[in-house]
Formats: C-alpha cells, structure tokens, sequence
C-alpha cells in the first residue's frame, strides 16, 4: 500500500516521505494514528508543504545541533507530577509533560524527539533520548518529583 507519512515513523521515513509499506500494518497502526494518508494524485500534492513545515522545525546545522545537545545534558530537568504514598505516579510521565519541563527549562524541544523507552510511573531519575538532528543524539537525565 502507497502511502504518505504525516507524522515521523522511526525506521520507516519522516513527514512528507511516500513509503510502500504491507496493508494490515497500514489499516492497523498508521492510518488510525493518523502518522500517514493513503497516497492519491491529490494527496501528493500536499507533501511539498510537510515537506515545507519539517523544514522549518529541523535543526539544519551539525554545529546548532551539538550546542543544543550539550545545553540538554548540562543539567537534569525537573518534572513535577500528581504522586501517590510510595513515590507511584498516577498514569505516567508523557513526552509533552517532559517537553514543557525543558522548555521551562530553557531547552525547547520539539515532542516528537524524544523517545522515552519504558513509560516512566515512578518518582526518580531516569533517562531519556532527545534525537536533536539525524546525527546528534543527546541523553537527558530527568528528576520526576511529586507536586506539592
């Protein structure tokens, strides 16, 4: 099934790409998520501008990218949440959650960068992945600390 992906994919493309791709992981995973459009003559005329927004949002230069990296591992970043008795956070620690603690932070970071592995329900530091530019990386240390 020809599709465009609206939305970045990690291993399949990123927003504007026209992916070939097997027809139940279509149905089942990037059509209700909204990541992707089914490719039409109409449809394809809308790719200049995702093509257009990416543009905008990327970090162009390696140099950018790589001060941006260091000014997100400099210090860990504070998220405050809702905590049980036991340090059980009530739901978890979502990426919009750690993207406005960095932005309050001085780091604005675009949500769909960051990659956060297992969901984060515990009170403490962990780590997360903020993928800064295609060849930068950067590891955050996050402390997740009950509100008061």
């Amino acid at each position: 099934m020809k599709l465009i992906l609206t939305h970045e994919v990690s291993n399949l493309g990123a927003p504007g790409d026209i992916v070939e791709v097997k027809g139940g992981y279509a149905r089942n995973f990037l059509l209700p998520r909204n990541y992707a459009i089914v490719w039409t003559k109409g449809a394809a005329k809308q790719v200049e501008s995702i093509k257009a927004a990416r543009e905008a949002r990327a970090v162009h230069d390696l140099e950018t990218a790589r001060g941006i990296k260091s000014t997100l591992e400099a210090k860990p970043i504070t998220v405050q949440v809702n905590a049980g008795e036991g340090g059980r956070l009530f739901g978890a620690v979502t990426v919009s959650d750690i993207a406005a603690a960095m932005d309050a932070a001085g780091a604005p970071v675009d949500k769909r960068r960051i990659d956060v592995g297992n969901p984060i329900k515990s009170l403490g530091t962990h780590q997360v992945t903020v993928r800064v530019h295609p060849e930068v990386s950067a590891t955050v240390t996050l402390n997740v600390v009950a509100a008061k």
